[in-house]
């Protein structure tokens, strides 16, 4: 399926919400974490002002202060630190002057911090705006991509049967909406041909009305919110972006495998990749992660997820799943650039994004891994995109 349908977008904090943290069972025939690792943990924040919770409306000061504090603002589940967590190598320094036009680009785009993996590793490392390499900062939109990773877990442990499988079959509250005959694969893509509106600026789109959906539904929001939308296009046909559909795609998940992402994540992804810190996930009013957003990483760890996905995944994912995963499986015209499950696609290259300046950007070609985190100025940015885009292209030209 090919697309030219492009709305560019990531997801925002669920704010003004008061989001519960209940934790969830296990599924038959899975434990929450083998017996010798440490539990996931439940996190509640100090009750706050719910217009305090308004992430889009955060000035500067207070994004680059609480993008990296995350936790004390939302609810969520701890993930501790892989019990094996994966060195990383200090490689040869990039040359100086490329050195000098990175820490440019940081400066210019407001990135906290900067790591350049490539060759097997550690090329360039460096921090802003108070970052320290032990402190972890929000992904907003990259989390998608972990949630795909879950996915694909799911496929390989047998919860889903497979991707081609109807959404209704792991959400039955979805049965007679605009999600009939649309299948997990479809919604992996944002291509269900079922309508929404990503537009930040605009407090009417599906987007911002999330809020309003969880203060009117609680647990039953995302349900109650997808089953309103109306059909566009026939499944398969129309590419738009949707957050509320990666919400979805983490329903699926934890009512297949019984389990929340973070929980999930322990095992299939935190330990596997070696993760050298603990993870934050965002809970919503089931108890359950967001799908679409909110986990908070060290720079290092969304490295470490990066090394993950250009290795292949190991046992979590089924073979070849990150080869198509982030493959163009949607194409944006004839520009090199389109969609696959979660993950953003570009010429010779795949990666993870978010509002604000998140990404994970990996080049298999170059064996190479860049990671950004940042707070912009504004939610979105092309010139700070293609700023990032110029300097990857740099850095991978590199021996």
């Amino acid at each position: 399926m090919k697309s030219t349908s492009v709305m560019f977008g990531a997801m925002t904090a669920l704010g003004a919400l008061t989001l519960s943290g209940c934790s969830y069972g296990s599924a038959a025939g899975l434990d929450a974490a083998p017996a010798a690792l440490e539990p996931v943990a439940v996190t509640q924040p100090p009750a706050r002002d719910p217009s305090q919770l308004q992430v889009l409306f955060w000035s500067d000061e207070q994004r680059s202060d609480r993008f990296r504090d995350m936790e004390s603002w939302f609810a969520g589940h701890e993930v501790p630190a892989a019990s094996n967590p994966r060195a990383l190598a200090q490689g040869e320094p990039l040359p100086a002057a490329l050195a000098q036009e990175i820490r440019q680009t940081m400066h210019d785009t407001g990135a906290a911090g900067v790591m350049v993996h490539k060759g097997g590793s550690v090329r360039f490392e460096e921090y802003g705006l108070g970052l320290t390499p032990d402190q972890r900062w929000t992904s907003f939109s990259v989390a998608k991509s972990f949630t795909s990773t879950l996915l694909g877990a799911a496929v390989k442990d047998g919860f889903i049967a497979s991707l081609d499988d109807p959404v209704v079959q792991y959400v039955p509250g979805l049965a007679g909406s605009a999600y009939d005959g649309v299948s997990v694969r479809q919604i992996a893509t944002m291509t269900s041909g079922v309508a929404w509106n990503e537009d930040y600026t605009d407090p009417g789109s599906d987007v911002a009305q999330m809020n309003r959906f969880v203060l009117e539904y609680g647990a039953d929001a995302i349900v109650a919110q997808m089953r309103e939308l109306d059909r566009e296009a026939e499944p398969g046909e129309k590419w738009v972006y949707k957050t509320g559909e990666t919400n979805l795609i983490g329903l699926v998940i934890e009512n297949a495998v019984g389990l929340s992402l973070a929980e999930y994540s322990q095992e299939k992804i935190v330990e596997p990749a070696g993760f050298e810190n603990g993870l934050f996930w965002m809970t919503d009013p089931r108890g359950g992660n967001i799908g679409g957003c909110c986990l908070s990483l060290t720079l290092s760890d969304y490295t470490r997820m990066g090394l993950f996905a250009l290795e292949g995944g190991g046992d979590t994912v089924p073979e070849g799943w990150f080869a198509e995963a982030g493959d163009s499986l949607v194409d944006f015209g004839d520009s090199g650039f389109g969609y696959g499950y979660q993950w953003w696609t570009y010429p010779g290259a795949y990666g993870a994004q978010g509002i604000f300046g998140q990404s994970i950007t990996i080049v298999p070609s170059e064996d190479l891994v860049l990671t950004v985190v940042s707070n912009w100025s504004t939610a979105t940015s092309n010139d700070h995109r293609a700023a990032w885009r110029a300097v990857g292209a740099k850095i991978a030209a590199v021996d």
